[in-house]
């Protein structure tokens, strides 16, 4: 389907005022602004009476998870399109996202850059839209399935899937060493053991081989 840029509508949700002005301005002269929603409990109202084409969605309102509300507006509004916009870049956060049925992932830092050409790709040329500054090994382990090799074992321990789910939401070696009371390369061994267990090489890897198992949960901070 064609659409005539400036006939595509867009809905833009986030808490902050000032947020929602920025956006609005930025994206004006382009397209068609049917509204801007502060309130989390206007979300799916207001989507349903405007009738958006693509919905901006704030994936962090006071009270309510952004990425909880993509299935309950596809179902209300099954040809929307649905970009996130955020400030969390881990690995999981973006995956949960497009399980959800997320259509692009911006991150605020770059939204000024970024937004028009999100709109485009997802709406005018039906592709999915990762925002550049992701993380490359984090764009990799999205964007390319994980197979199994062939010395490949899901036998973790405990301890292993702790790291393991540490290191897919984007903790460094020092972090997890301190969020676990253990030693750097008490850290560096377990990530050692998990990679010959897993029959793989490099982080991207293990952070692919979680998001496939689905051990990983959002997080929380």
């Amino acid at each position: 389907m064609f659409y005539p840029v400036h006939s595509v509508k867009v809905m833009v949700v986030d808490d902050h005022p000032l947020v929602l002005e920025s956006i609005r301005q930025l994206l004006k002269p382009h397209f068609t602004i049917v509204g801007l929603v502060q309130d989390s409990s206007q979300i799916l109202p207001r989507a349903l009476e405007y009738k958006p084409d693509v919905i901006l969605l704030d994936a962090c309102m006071p009270g309510l998870s952004g990425v909880a509300l993509i299935k309950p507006l596809k179902k209300l509004l099954p040809t929307v399109k649905v970009i996130l916009v955020t400030m969390l870049a881990a690995a999981i956060s973006i995956s949960e996202a497009f399980r959800a049925g997320a259509d692009g992932y911006v991150l605020k830092q770059s939204a000024s850059d970024e937004l028009r050409e999100a709109i485009d790709r997802v709406l005018l040329a039906n592709e999915r839209f990762l925002s550049q500054r992701i993380d490359a090994e984090v764009r990799e382990a999205l964007e390319y399935e994980w197979f199994r090799p062939r010395s490949y074992s899901s036998e973790l321990t405990g301890r292993q899937r702790e790291i393991l789910v540490l290191l897919a939401k984007g903790r460094t070696m020092k972090h997890i060493a301190q969020q676990l009371d253990i030693s750097v390369k008490a850290v560096e061994s377990h990530k050692a053991n998990i990679t010959r267990k897993l029959g793989v090489h490099s982080t991207s890897e293990l952070v692919k081989f979680a998001l496939a198992r689905g051990i990983t949960t959002l997080p929380k901070d």
